[in-house]
């Protein structure tokens, strides 16, 4: 188990650099920073919560060090933005901000979280899989030039 305690904690204000900051970093390291990206990173507000969408962080005493959206698509919502820090990650914490996600969607009585994901990216896969999501037609007119792979989780 993790030496550590995590607070899953829900956006402010303040936390909006971390929002971005860790984001790109692994959009970085295994992609580039989209349009589409850079527009929702840098105005969460504007494109995530005021669309009825919702951002969490995981925070370790005063560090953040992960965090996740759901993103309200109109007809469903996307868990989107999953991000952990480097010197964190193996750490089970990607699977908490899951747990967390799925936990909330289930009060909020959705009837599912669906996102958006690229095969080469094969521990995160994994790790959606093992939790339940499944495979689903992926749409044409996608809005992430790099996902080849939609996955859909029934609540």
């Amino acid at each position: 188990m993790n030496p550590f305690t995590i607070d899953i904690i829900p956006f402010e204000p303040e936390y909006a650099p971390h929002f971005y900051t860790l984001n790109v970093a692994w959009l970085e390291k295994y992609f580039y920073v989209e349009p589409y990206d850079e527009k929702v990173l840098s105005n969460p507000k504007e494109y995530i919560l005021k669309n009825g969408g919702f951002i969490f962080f995981a925070k370790i005493n005063t560090e953040i060090v992960g965090t996740v959206a759901l993103i309200n698509q109109g007809d469903f919502f996307e868990l989107s933005k999953m991000a952990v820090k480097p010197a964190y990650q193996g750490k089970k914490i990607g699977l908490q901000l899951m747990d967390y996600c799925i936990a909330f969607a289930r009060k909020q009585q959705w009837k599912s979280i669906t996102l958006y994901s690229h095969r080469s990216l094969i521990a995160a896969i994994y790790l959606y899989k093992k939790i339940g999501f499944e495979e689903v037609a992926l749409e044409e007119d996608v809005h992430y030039e790099r996902a080849d792979i939609k996955m859909r989780l029934d609540l």
